[in-house]
């Protein structure tokens, strides 16, 4: 595959989770597998691609376990021995404890290792000494989604009030969220879903028997993610399309993030219209939100009845 490949921090970082999540030890084709598109072509490229990560993560200091099946030529199987992970006593002071306190609560894992590590620490709780920046999740659906990409089992689940049956092709960790990349077997059509806005609990996501799909072997997940995420669970050939008009204090900035080629009008006050991509209706009405009154969605007439709709029943809720 000559498609350009995910960003290395960003493969260790993939592969440091799955190696934590895995509930038992993995061989580096599981890896592979379950890291579609993340690794080169070819069991060498792999294998070299492989061994320079786990010595990356060794390095710093993660405790990557191996071990050999018996017989020759049988593949070795990793994972991570979470006792050896845990945080060890440190004897700090106090200054240095309320110092990495402040340290940990910049950037979280989205699961109860930072809390724990705090009352290691004997510190208190994250919230209570800084603000979150950044954020890694750890969804429970993860493991299983995992299994079904590296094994090539149709999953089903509820999104937005429907059942969805798909063909997973690979998992991708963007801006704090993992979301799954694959065939809608409904809409016969390539699709992306953020695992955190599935529908219920894990008991929801149903997985089928292994070996159902052939991946496409030009896939790339990178490659396949929506450059606009107003269009993540959609297709662009789905082609909803807004026109918003955004006031002169941000149309400079606007017109930056959409690109000039979709400004479709100038008004003498310094205003412009944009074209928006409004295929995944939540997404672009995040998107007009957080314009607060700097935009107005001009059309199509649904789409602005939408908008004019939700905002008219948000502020019914808060007047009671």
């Amino acid at each position: 595959m000559s498609a350009r490949r995910v960003d290395r921090v960003e493969r260790l970082t993939n592969l440091l989770a799955l190696l934590l999540e895995t509930s038992r030890p993995v061989t580096m084709v599981e890896i592979v597998g379950a890291l579609v598109g993340q690794y080169p072509d070819g069991e060498r490229n792999q294998r070299a691609a492989f061994e320079r990560d786990k010595a990356a993560l060794r390095d710093l200091g993660v405790p990557i376990e191996a071990k050999s099946e018996l017989g020759q030529g049988s593949p070795g199987r990793y994972w991570i021995d979470r006792r050896a992970y845990e945080l060890a006593d440190l004897e700090l002071d106090g200054d240095e404890r309320r110092a990495l306190q402040v340290a940990v609560a910049a950037v979280r894992t989205g699961t109860s290792a930072g809390r724990d590590a705090m009352w290691k620490l004997g510190g208190s709780a994250i919230g209570e000494v800084g603000t979150v920046s950044a954020v890694m999740p750890d969804r429970p659906e993860l493991p299983v989604v995992r299994a079904a990409v590296a094994g090539r089992s149709r999953i089903s689940f509820g999104y937005r009030s429907e059942r969805r049956h798909i063909e997973p092709w690979g998992l991708l960790l963007r801006g704090g969220f993992w979301y799954v990349i694959g065939f809608d077997c409904d809409r016969n059509a390539q699709r992306t879903f953020r695992i955190d806005r599935f529908d219920g609990t894990l008991d929801n996501v149903e997985v089928g028997p292994p070996g159902a799909f052939e991946r496409p072997s030009a896939f790339d997940p990178r490659n396949a993610f929506p450059a606009d995420p107003k269009q993540i669970g959609h297709s662009a050939a789905d082609g909803a399309v807004a026109v918003v008009r955004i006031d002169a204090t941000r149309a400079a900035a606007i017109e930056r993030e959409v690109g000039v080629d979709r400004v479709i009008q100038r008004h003498s006050d310094g205003s412009i219209d944009v074209e928006v991509a409004a295929s995944n209706f939540d997404a672009f009405r995040s998107w007009v939100l957080g314009l607060l009154d700097h935009a107005v969605v001009v059309g199509p007439p649904e789409t602005r009845k939408a908008i004019v709709g939700w905002l008219s029943a948000a502020a019914a809720r808060s007047s009671e």
